[in-house]
């Protein structure tokens, strides 16, 4: 399968901003900027909080709206935590699962993260799986080994009718909010391993239709660049989400 086959996913993720008040005025000055841009899906991840207003403020948009994190049991005693379902309700598409920021200040771990996705699967939402590497695997050349075995973990008891619903997004964590990014050529050849072991989970077809998202500090000068490579289908935004003209721009990258 051609990259022109692919559906190219540009997600945004809000982390912990944005009031529901500042959720319906970025939404509506993102609208006008990526109406009728359906080269590919335009998402934005968003706080609890800010769901429903967000989910308000897309209708009649070509923006989805996704939350930042799920809870893997169906309900019960799980103070703060939230579940599939109860996000479904809520006018939910997308959920990012397994952020670096997850695994580093709240004890997630690759095996947490597959409940998660599973959970989110089973309720019909279509998940992104965050995997990498922090600067110290790099150093140590063992960057593939890692990312392979993240990502094994990450889809242990996936089925493969339920990886059309799953996206699976690069973080080279040592990039995530540092201003740094990964070479054009890194996220490849990353983003390149993890294709080759979804192959070896589910076979080339499978691992060819896989959208495979770059999520290391992509803005609106580098995404061109990043989205051309062969491997990248796609990003999930940090920073650049919350003004809307930079991440329009990264979506009309993603058009070409």
């Amino acid at each position: 399968m051609k990259k022109s086959c692919r559906r190219a996913v540009i997600a945004g993720n809000w982390k912990m901003n944005n009031t529901p008040a500042q959720t319906k005025e970025t939404i509506s000055a993102l609208a006008p900027l990526v109406a009728g841009k359906d080269g590919c899906d335009v998402v934005l991840c968003v706080p609890y909080v800010d769901i429903a207003a967000a989910v308000e403020a897309a209708k009649g948009t070509n923006i989805k709206i996704g939350a930042e994190n799920v809870h893997f049991e169906p309900k019960g005693a799980y103070t703060g935590e939230v579940s599939a379902e109860m996000l479904t309700e809520c006018g939910v598409e997308y959920v990012i699962v397994g952020h670096s920021e997850r695994r580093q200040y709240f004890g997630e771990t690759d095996e947490t993260v597959n409940l998660r996705a599973k959970a989110a699967l089973g309720a019909g939402l279509k998940v992104i799986i965050c995997v990498g590497e922090m600067l110290r695997d790099r150093e140590q050349g063992i960057t593939a080994e890692l990312v392979a075995l993240q990502t094994k973990i990450a889809l242990l008891g996936v089925g493969e009718e339920q990886l059309k619903n799953v996206i699976i997004a690069y973080e080279p964590v040592w990039a995530i909010g540092t201003g740094k990014t990964a070479t054009a050529e890194q996220a490849d050849e990353v983003c390149g391993i993890i294709r080759a072991t979804v192959a070896s989970l589910y076979g080339e077809a499978a691992a060819e239709a896989l959208t495979v998202q770059y999520g290391g500090s992509m803005n609106a000068k580098n995404a061109e660049e990043l989205l051309s490579k062969v491997n990248v289908d796609g990003g999930l935004i940090g920073g650049a989400s919350l003004k809307p003209v930079d991440f329009s721009v990264i979506v009309d990258a993603a058009q070409k």
